[in-house]
């Protein structure tokens, strides 16, 4: 018997589509897409809280850097596992339980008065994360009727409009009323896990429906060159994934020290940032769709290496213009890779999803804690001006298989 993986045929859309039997159910991409908002948007709170935790607790850079590490490697380790199982044994309301953890995480955040006690927050909510991402990136594929990067578009830009949001409910509403005002968010939580019992409805169902499977067709890749291809993306996701991190965690303290913003407007540059990368990603699936992935991998990644290298010596307003620039052009890889990687493991869905998750947020979570030890020992302007070569790697892009494609047949609503 071939090992699954030893030969993988990309095929067309039209083709996966005609064999999925279904037309894409918007409601249920609508759904995951609004859980994953509010998922997301809790998670950013995170970050959005670290000035008044920096204040209350006196926080070093590097204690900043630790707090982001551990909520995103908690993350990344147990996403691959709950991926790796939920591919044989499917368990549809276990969006719904993720949730409730992230739920105690966020009282537990709340109401913490140390260090440890926040890690254990971040670890918390961590969790929940690990549980939501492959599988909901599973019920996001299911609902796509073989428009797989449109679909992965919609599920994900609900999280990066819940990142953007994240930034602007900090600023009206932990910075001014303080660190318990975060145990209102758990109501957020509570709203997501309603949603989610639905979506696990629709989920179970889907799965006592017969799998219609076609065969496929195109050129089969050999094991070496899906190995090769996987090397390559995870490459280009470390490019991208430290380079986000580096805005993401940091943004706020480098204009506070670059230009002497306030908190607060640092907080609505970050929301700048985070909206122009929702608009990426919602456009990047449809693009891979149509021009091919490999095409737009290259234009996402190695094409933004002018902004970032421009970014670190140029002044306030149109520091601003270039990171919205930056935003746009990286995220739109994200449903890219996400779906390349797919494909090249068509039976490992759940795995698959899980570990670039997992893989995204622990070198995120390495990647804030190493910036913040740069920062603390050679100033955060430094860091922008190192970070500014990440996107260089993009080169790599050129060992991927091209995997252009016409655009798929308009699909109906479910």
């Amino acid at each position: 018997m071939k090992n699954p993986c030893s030969e993988v045929a990309l095929t067309k859309p039209s083709v996966t589509r005609a064999a999925s039997g279904s037309n894409t159910v918007f409601k249920v991409l609508g759904a995951i897409s609004f859980s994953h908002f509010l998922n997301d948007t809790i998670q950013s709170l995170i970050l959005a809280s670290y000035p008044l935790f920096k204040t209350s607790l006196g926080l070093s850079f590097a204690q900043i850097g630790l707090i982001t590490m551990v909520f995103q490697c908690t993350s990344a380790l147990l996403q691959p596992l709950v991926g790796y199982y939920t591919d044989r044994r499917p368990k549809p309301f276990s969006l719904a339980v993720g949730m409730g953890c992230t739920l105690v995480g966020l009282l537990t955040l709340s109401l913490a008065s140390h260090f440890f006690v926040i890690l254990l927050a971040a670890a918390l909510i961590g969790s929940g994360s690990a549980v939501f991402h492959p599988e909901s990136s599973r019920v996001a594929r299911m609902a796509s009727g073989g428009r797989y990067g449109l679909a992965q578009s919609i599920f994900q830009v609900g999280g990066n409009s819940g990142a953007a949001t994240g930034p602007l409910l900090a600023a009206w509403i932990i910075l001014p009323y303080g660190q318990r005002s975060i145990a209102l968010f758990s109501l957020i939580a509570l709203l997501a896990m309603i949603v989610l019992i639905g979506v696990g409805r629709w989920y179970r169902q889907h799965l006592r429906q017969p799998a219609k499977t076609a065969a496929p067709t195109g050129q089969p890749l050999p094991k070496a060159k899906v190995m090769r291809a996987l090397g390559v993306l995870l490459v280009l996701m470390f490019s991208k994934d430290f380079y986000l991190v580096s805005i993401t965690s940091y943004l706020i303290f480098y204009l506070m020290h670059q230009y002497e913003f306030a908190t607060q407007v640092a907080q609505y540059h970050l929301f700048y940032f985070l909206a122009s990368v929702a608009v990426g990603v919602l456009i990047g699936g449809p693009i891979g769709d149509r021009i091919g992935r490999k095409r737009l991998i290259w234009i996402s990644i190695l094409g933004v290496a002018p902004f970032t290298l421009a970014l670190p010596y140029v002044g306030p307003g149109l520091s601003v213009l270039l990171t919205m620039i930056i935003g746009v052009t990286l995220a739109s890889a994200n449903p890219v890779i996400l779906v390349f990687g797919q494909e090249l493991f068509p039976a490992r869905i759940g795995t698959i999803s899980g570990l670039f998750y997992g893989l995204s947020f622990g070198m995120a979570g390495i990647g804030a804690a190493l910036l913040g030890l740069a920062a603390d020992a050679w100033g955060i302007a430094a860091v922008y001006r190192l970070c500014a070569f990440l996107p260089l790697l993009g080169l790599f892009a050129v060992f991927l298989p091209d995997t252009r494609r016409p655009a798929p047949e308009t699909a109906k609503a479910g």
